[in-house]
C-alpha cells in the first residue's frame, strides 16, 4: 500500500494540471521541487505569482505584456501597414525569433471552431476589423494549417478583401496539424517569404 504524505499529494496534483504533464512527470517534478532549496522554491513560487498578477494583454494587438502597450507596438521602428494575425502570443514569440518580420501584429486568443462553439464574437476578430485603416496595405493571416486555423483565415480574408487591402497566407511549409510554437525558424521564414495572395 503506497504511502500519501498530503502536501506532496497536493504538488503532484497542481503540476498534473500543466499542459503536457502527465501524472508520473508530475511526480518527478514534485520530488525534484521538495529537494531544490528553499530559497529556489520560493524564488519560483515568487515569480509564478508576479507572472500571474502583472502580465496581461496588449490593449492594441492582444500580445501580453506586463505594460499598456507591448514591446512590438511601442516600437517606432515597425511597419504599420503590415499586420500579423496570429492564433496567440505564442505564435508572436515564433514568428519574431525569424528575426525577419518587422510589421505590426494582432493575437485572435483562438481560432473559429463551430464545433466547440467558438464563433466570430468569440476572437478578437472585431478589434483586428477596427485597426484596418487607410494606413494598413497588408494583412498577412498566420493562423495555423489546421481546419480551425484554414477556416478562420479565409473567414478575415472575407471580410477584408472587401476593404481593398491585400490579404495574404503563410506558405505551407509548415506541416498540416502543426503548431507555430513548435516550428523551426527557417520553417517559418520561409513560410513567411512565401506567402500567397488570398
Amino acid at each position: 500500500m503506497a504511502v500519501v504524505i498530503e502536501p506532496i499529494a497536493r504538488l503532484v496534483n497542481s503540476l498534473s494540471k500543466l499542459p503536457g504533464v502527465g501524472g508520473k512527470t508530475a511526480q518527478r517534478l514534485a520530488y525534484f521541487i521538495i529537494n531544490m532549496p528553499a530559497s529556489d522554491v520560493r524564488e519560483m513560487s515568487e515569480a509564478l505569482i508576479e507572472a500571474k498578477e502583472k502580465v496581461h494583454y496588449c490593449s492594441v494587438c492582444g500580445n501580453f505584456t506586463d505594460r499598456e502597450r507591448c514591446s512590438v507596438c511601442v516600437d517606432a521602428r515597425r511597419d504599420p501597414s503590415v499586420i500579423c494575425v496570429v492564433k496567440d502570443p505564442r505564435d508572436v514569440n515564433a514568428m519574431e525569433r525569424t528575426g525577419e518580420y518587422r510589421g505590426l501584429y494582432h493575437v485572435l486568443h483562438g481560432t473559429l471552431s463551430p464545433m466547440d462553439g467558438v464563433g466570430p464574437d468569440d476572437i478578437r476578430i472585431r478589434e483586428l476589423m477596427t485597426r484596418l485603416t487607410a494606413e494598413v496595405k497588408e494583412v498577412i493571416l498566420a493562423t495555423n494549417p489546421d481546419v480551425e486555423g484554414e477556416a478562420t483565415a479565409m473567414y478575415i480574408a472575407r471580410l477584408i478583401k472587401p476593404m481593398g487591402i491585400r490579404v495574404t497566407r503563410i506558405a505551407h511549409g509548415i506541416p498540416v496539424g502543426g503548431d507555430l510554437e513548435y516550428t523551426d525558424e527557417v520553417t517559418l521564414l520561409k513560410a513567411l517569404e512565401g506567402r500567397c495572395e488570398l
